[in-house]
């Protein structure tokens, strides 16, 4: 039975969170003297350390709780505090799929935290026939599973999720940062089934704020409690919460920008799909294609001389390349550049 005391570091549970200038006083009149604020300028006064206002734009459009919401300086951030909440140093384990995210295993190492690195299956889905034995290891308090999954665009299947929520008494992080783009339902309204789960979004992707730095983690209050217990005081700008929120007014605007994207993602697809470089393209949920091509090393250095810039992935998965999916002109810029490419091989 999941017990959240038994997988929190103790320096965590008994530390005693700083208290700053607004979480004694948190009105919005008066004349503040609090704070060693500057009187003068613009953006002199810190902004709200708990994004109250943010947070009540984002629980009537997800329809959660604002108490089931927690907002991070990127997505980032909540992975970097899930490791610093449950995982002693040196000690304790986590557990992701590859090939994923990049970062899980950059904050693991920050942290000093064994990161368990488990295959994907050829559809890049996971085989719960190899997590099965990792979810009784006591040591193992942390599993990172992205769906859809950076960089092979794929949704991963709900029955194995399910499988390792209910059989593994750590935290079970889905992050969801590609959600938005995706056919299939978000795993938000699960949050209050599994006690164990922490959801993760961003306005980066979907929202076009990249440069904003504005994350979201859903899970129960408890683990709410923890995640502003060991975050900065001030982990978001007013800047920050001001952009997110402007966004979230003109949803119209979002939901245009989304529909485009798709649209392109479609088109880039089936243009790709005709040229003679391209091997494989694979399923993708998210703003991105995962292709294979004949040599990704060299492909990608094509692209590069005509400055146009894609990823290599070629290291997680063999001769790949991922796309971003762009405006119309800058698709169809990729496409003429691929096809000259095309030209300029067969003529060798």
């Amino acid at each position: 039975m999941f017990d959240l005391k038994k997988i929190v570091r103790p320096n965590i549970l008994n530390l005693k969170p700083y208290s700053s200038a607004r979480d004694e006083f948190s009105g919005q009149n008066g004349i503040f003297l609090d704070a060693n604020e500057n009187p003068y300028g613009n953006l002199n006064r810190y902004p709200d350390p708990y994004q109250r206002g943010l947070k009540a734009r984002l629980s009537a459009i997800k329809k959660i709780s604002s108490d089931n919401i927690f907002i991070g300086n990127g997505s980032d951030e909540v992975i970097d505090l899930a490791f610093r909440i449950f995982c002693q140093p040196s000690i304790d384990k986590a557990l992701t799929f590859a090939p994923s995210y990049g970062m899980y295993d950059v904050a693991a190492a920050i942290n000093n935290v064994q990161l368990i690195k488990i295959p994907l299956d050829n559809d890049f889905q996971i085989d719960v026939n190899t997590v099965n034995p990792f979810l009784s290891n006591r040591a193992v308090k942390l599993i990172f599973i992205c769906t859809p999954n950076n960089p092979t665009g794929n949704t991963m299947e709900t029955k194995a999720i399910q499988q390792i929520l209910e059989n593994f008494e750590g935290i079970v992080i889905i992050d969801e940062a590609y959600a938005d783009f995706s056919s299939k339902a978000s795993w938000i309204n699960q949050v209050n089934k599994y006690p164990n789960l922490i959801i993760c979004q961003t306005f980066s992707k979907a929202w076009g704020l990249a440069a904003a730095r504005v994350g979201m983690a859903f899970t129960n209050p408890n683990i709410i409690r923890l995640l502003n217990k060991v975050k900065p005081p001030y982990n978001v700008g007013q800047l920050n919460q001001e952009a997110a929120l402007e966004a979230l007014e003109n949803i119209g605007l979002f939901e245009k920008h989304k529909e485009l994207i798709l649209k392109e993602k479609l088109n880039l697809k089936n243009q790709l799909a005709d040229l003679p470089l391209v091997k494989k393209l694979y399923p993708s949920e998210a703003n991105f294609l995962l292709v294979e091509v004949e040599d990704a090393n060299v492909m990608y250095q094509e692209l590069v001389n005509q400055k146009i810039i894609v990823r290599n992935r070629h290291k997680l998965v063999n001769n790949c390349i991922r796309i971003s999916i762009g405006t119309p002109e800058e698709n169809k810029l990729l496409i003429e550049c691929l096809q000259e490419l095309c030209v300029m091989y067969n003529g060798r």
